[in-house]
């Protein structure tokens, strides 16, 4: 403290050298150094009284203690934060498995749907089978009745053709 007073007398003359217009300036300046040793030397005297002074043994031993309370407030963190990891990752499993059934029953009502077509197809298949039959059958029978028609045709044109005849003939 007394080499603050030191320093701040030492100011104060170099103050009168330069001149009077920053003579206030000093003046506070000079002013904040006295109060701030002020503070200072009650500062002191409170550390004093309020200090526990202990041995080595003791200081190692909390400050020990002082970095496992840092390591297991570090490892608490990381443990909570792995936790909600692991909520992350079963919400996610959940969510997929979800979306998996959902998939697999889709593919299975898809997989219902087409066989229903198949056999749908299948269906007409047959009956598409069943008219070509019917179609054959009535083309073979309009066929035939054809050449039956045919024949008559043929045996009128050689009647009607004998009968002109013999009328001509007469």
């Amino acid at each position: 403290m007394d080499m603050l007073r030191t320093v701040a007398g030492s100011e104060i003359m170099e103050q009168e050298v330069k001149g009077k217009g920053s003579e206030e300036r000093w003046t506070g300046a000079i002013a904040n150094l006295t109060e701030m040793a002020s503070n200072l030397d009650s500062l002191q005297k409170l550390l004093l009284r309020k200090a526990v002074f202990v041995d080595e043994d003791t200081f190692a031993k909390a400050s020990l203690t002082s970095e496992q309370a840092r390591t297991i407030k570090v490892l608490e963190q990381r443990v909570e934060t792995l936790e909600r990891e692991v909520d992350a990752a079963i919400t996610a499993a959940a969510r997929a498995r979800s979306e998996k059934r959902q998939a697999e029953a889709a593919q299975k009502a898809a997989e219902l749907r087409a066989q229903e077509v198949t056999k749908e197809l299948e269906n007409t298949t047959k009956v598409f089978e069943l008219h070509m039959e019917e179609l054959r059958a009535k083309q073979e029978e309009i066929s035939k009745r054809d050449k039956e028609i045919k024949l008559l045709e043929a045996i009128i044109q050689t009647l009607g053709g004998k009968d002109s005849r013999s009328s001509n003939l007469e």
